[in-house]
């Protein structure tokens, strides 16, 4: 059905710009943030709050509802799984702020997780050379994710509303290294999004014996 597909395309599209400009906008919005130095979660507290909060939600739910208006697209059953995983552990993020520690953990990491699942997934159903991209941006998100879990894990800052530093972030902080999970990801869903807007299904051909004759 090409008009849900081209519809889910667009709110792929329109899911991850918005986050992304509301993200920026609440960075600014939020006195003193450092993207190094603070989690992107800081963001759900405080003077910038209700723009992160209803962004990543809205994030969500927009993935949530493409998902389930591609269901019937051949091909996309396992994709589109993943992608509902993603778009749960995004919506609980924008209700379990980082004052929920475990279930802000869990939600949180889900969205990111299959997110990068999802990447690479899609490579079975993107031409070349998005496929490839896709893999990467997908390897990016779960290397990275790894990396900011086990920073977490070794720096003390599981149990923790601080981010403390590690060497496991490379230098880049603990935002920092959190953005190399979140942005290619998102970048993936953009193109993704993009890629299933502009697509045009090949009508079936009709069988040779109900073809009209003159």
């Amino acid at each position: 059905m090409p008009i849900p597909k081209a519809t889910a395309g667009t709110l792929f599209l329109v899911a991850a710009t918005q986050f992304i400009l509301c993200l920026t906008i609440a960075e600014a919005a939020y006195p003193g943030y450092s993207v190094s130095a603070n989690y992107i979660s800081d963001l759900g507290v405080g003077s910038s709050a209700i723009i992160f909060n209803s962004s990543v939600f809205l994030l969500g739910l927009l993935i949530l509802t493409g998902t389930y208006l591609q269901r019937h697209t051949q091909n996309f059953k396992t994709l589109n799984t993943l992608l509902l995983l993603m778009a749960v552990g995004a919506m609980g993020v924008g209700i379990f702020t980082k004052d929920f520690t475990l279930a802000h953990g869990a939600v949180s990491s889900a969205a990111f997780f299959f997110a990068g699942l999802s990447a690479i997934t899609s490579f079975k159903l993107l031409p070349k050379p998005l496929s490839q991209i896709s893999i990467v941006l997908g390897a990016m998100t779960l290397t990275a994710l790894a990396l900011f879990s086990t920073g977490m894990l070794t720096s003390g800052s599981m149990t923790s509303t601080t981010a403390y530093d590690s060497a496991f972030y490379l230098g880049l902080g603990p935002g920092g290294m959190e953005r190399m999970i979140a942005y290619p990801a998102l970048i993936w869903l953009t193109t993704f999004g993009a890629h299933t807007l502009t697509k045009q299904e090949t009508p079936k051909k009709q069988p040779a014996s109900l073809a009209i004759t003159s």
